[in-house]
């Protein structure tokens, strides 16, 4: 398994900017697709991006595509989501995570074995 670990959330007022990175130690982040989730209070936990091992692949939720940018630096073991043009409603803990097995797809996240701390991003109105 990999070690995930969050950094970069805060608090932003809406239509601010934040950069999330996700740094993996042990068995390294370029095995696997890795992804990013976010869980509100007393909601469930909604998948956001998610990019392929090469990060040649991206895929978004509706609800952030067009504002989110997910990238990986696969030399330093980091994967990142650039969040532009933020709403109140992005309000949540962000969680990177890694290892999706089958038969799950990328967007359900009982599929993923490793899981990081999360981070919280909170926007202002």
């Amino acid at each position: 398994q990999v070690q995930l670990v969050e950094s970069g959330g805060g608090l932003v007022q809406a239509g601010g900017s934040l950069r999330l990175s996700c740094a993996a130690s042990g068995r390294t982040s370029s095995t696997y697709a890795v992804g990013w989730f976010r869980q509100a209070p007393g909601k469930e936990r909604e998948f956001v991006a998610v990019i392929s091992r090469s990060g040649g692949t991206m895929n978004y939720a509706a609800s952030v595509k067009g504002r989110f940018t997910i990238s990986r630096d696969n030399a330093k073991n980091t994967v990142y989501l650039q969040m532009n043009s933020l709403r109140p409603e992005d309000t949540a803990v962000y969680y990177c995570t890694a290892g999706l097995s089958e038969p799950y797809v990328f967007s359900d996240h009982r599929g993923y074995a490793s899981w990081g701390q999360g981070t919280q991003v909170t926007v202002s109105s």
